[in-house]
């Protein structure tokens, strides 16, 4: 079952961009029980390792940890806030939400625009962009200047939440794999494989890949399985060749996206190794997007990747939802990955 509690303190603990410390701390905590050793890197990078029994082979499992956020570009003279993207947004999605900025102490704020009693003909029909929006505390400059400055992180306020089967909340992209790589890691620990098996939770995916590229340049895996979510497009006026992948059919294996092809034989492998543990998957092709699995595949000499991916519809709103059998069926993939990567067979 999911530990909903631990899962909502993963999703709603802030890890903007570059300002991951807070969720980085938390994970460090509860990853000491269960490591042989805990690396934090020059970017903030957690390295979680496990040494293996007999094999010299190197394996490294990777989720980043940080979210979508913003930063605090202005602050006017009446105390409206103004701020930059760390992430991709669709600007829609900002209307009518809550956001937490990160100063000296946490001020809540609130998305505001123009009305639209007040909005010509024109702009009603018009997109709308991340300029139109401002951050409203009902603080004065004076009292917020108090509290927050230009460059402080904004990260945004949404419950997580069960819907059925399903799970609600922000930032499940990517919290819901650092959940899952976490509760696997356990798992993993409890069982000693026959490899290294490194658990990386990343920094700055959400701007450029980044801490994935500079945490694999230095272990220089052998094999790397990078988890992140994916699209669920699986809702009404989806076109078949749209859909990417459906909640409740099972963890996705990566094939592709727009900024990797995963390594054929790993793939082959993954799906070997579902099979025989009778785990529900289903394929993925993602035509647009990319995580960190590209990073991973090309940094140093580089590595046999492959990816799995937990699909996740509304993605990059506050109202992300997962499947619980999806969640738990990527667990049990993650572990026995790392119990099987040993008769991986590397020939063309």
């Amino acid at each position: 079952m999911i530990n909903i509690e631990l899962l909502s303190t993963i999703c709603k603990t802030p890890g903007a961009p570059g300002f991951e410390h807070a969720i980085r701390s938390f994970l460090v905590h509860e990853l000491e029980p269960f490591a042989d050793r805990i690396e934090l890197d020059s970017m903030g990078n957690i390295i979680a390792f496990c040494k293996g029994k007999s094999s010299q082979k190197k394996l490294m499992f990777s989720a980043h940890m940080d979210e979508i956020s913003f930063i605090v570009s202005h602050i006017d003279e009446e105390g409206f806030v103004r701020f930059l993207p760390l992430g991709g947004f669709d600007p829609k999605t900002l209307t009518a939400q809550r956001v937490i900025i990160h100063g000296k102490k946490d001020i809540i704020g609130v998305m505001g625009s123009k009305p639209i009693h007040l909005m010509s003909p024109e702009e009603r029909t018009k997109n709308s962009t991340i300029k139109d929006y401002f951050i409203d505390t009902g603080l004065s400059k004076s009292e917020l200047i108090e509290h927050i400055e230009i460059g402080n992180s904004i990260t945004r306020e949404r419950e997580l939440i069960q819907m059925g089967q399903c799970i609600n909340a922000k930032s499940l992209d990517n919290r819901i794999s650092v959940y899952s790589l976490l509760e696997a890691f356990k798992l993993i620990h409890d069982h000693r494989p026959e490899v290294d098996v490194y658990a990386v939770f990343t920094v700055q995916e959400e701007i450029g890949l980044r801490g994935a590229k500079t945490a694999a340049h230095y272990i220089a895996p052998d094999y790397a399985i990078n988890v992140d979510t994916t699209i669920a497009f699986d809702v009404p006026g989806a076109q078949a060749h749209e859909v990417i992948t459906k909640l409740g059919q099972g963890v996705a294996i990566k094939i592709m996206d727009s900024s990797v092809i995963c390594d054929y034989r790993m793939v082959k492998f993954i799906k070997e190794q579902a099979a025989l543990a009778n785990i529900v998957w289903q394929a993925e092709l993602l035509p647009a997007g990319g995580t960190d699995t590209a990073s991973v595949q090309t940094a140093g000499n580089g590595a046999i990747t492959g990816a799995l991916s937990i699909p996740t519809r509304h993605i990059h709103q506050v109202i992300e939802m997962v499947h619980q059998k999806d969640v738990m069926e990527t667990i049990k993939l993650i572990k026995i990955l790392a119990h099987s990567i040993h008769q991986f067979n590397w020939s063309f």
